[in-house]
């Protein structure tokens, strides 16, 4: 298996698990499909059916800029290893992370469909 196939599937699989961690989140509606949209792009890599690099760019920018518009007011930080919330700005700070991971994985796919 190619680097490029490897890294996009280890990418789709990362994934995955945000989709699968957001059963329980208040509103699994909006961040399922956020992190799934993000699991098809990786697996068209992984497939060779990619679309052109600058559909990955403009996903890596909305979710950049999805990231800024998430992120909280004050920053209390994210209690790595705790999973519950104890506030609205550990969850907002979560999910904005969880945004920029995703942006940059678009910026990783962008540049390996210039490599297929």
């Amino acid at each position: 298996m190619s680097p490029i196939k490897i890294v996009s599937l280890l990418f789709s699989l990362l994934f995955v698990y945000f989709v699968v961690v957001q059963y329980n989140d208040p509103d699994p509606e909006v961040w399922m499909p956020i992190y799934g949209i993000a699991v098809a792009a990786c697996l068209s890599i992984f497939f060779g059916k990619a679309p052109h690099t600058y559909v990955f760019v403009v996903m890596a920018v909305a979710y950049f800029v999805a990231s800024y518009q998430q992120w909280p007011p004050q920053y209390e930080g994210i209690f790595w290893g705790e999973m519950k919330m104890r506030s609205i700005n550990i969850e907002l700070a979560r999910e904005s992370l969880g945004l920029s991971v995703c942006g940059l994985a678009m910026l990783l796919m962008a540049y390996l469909r210039t490599k297929l």
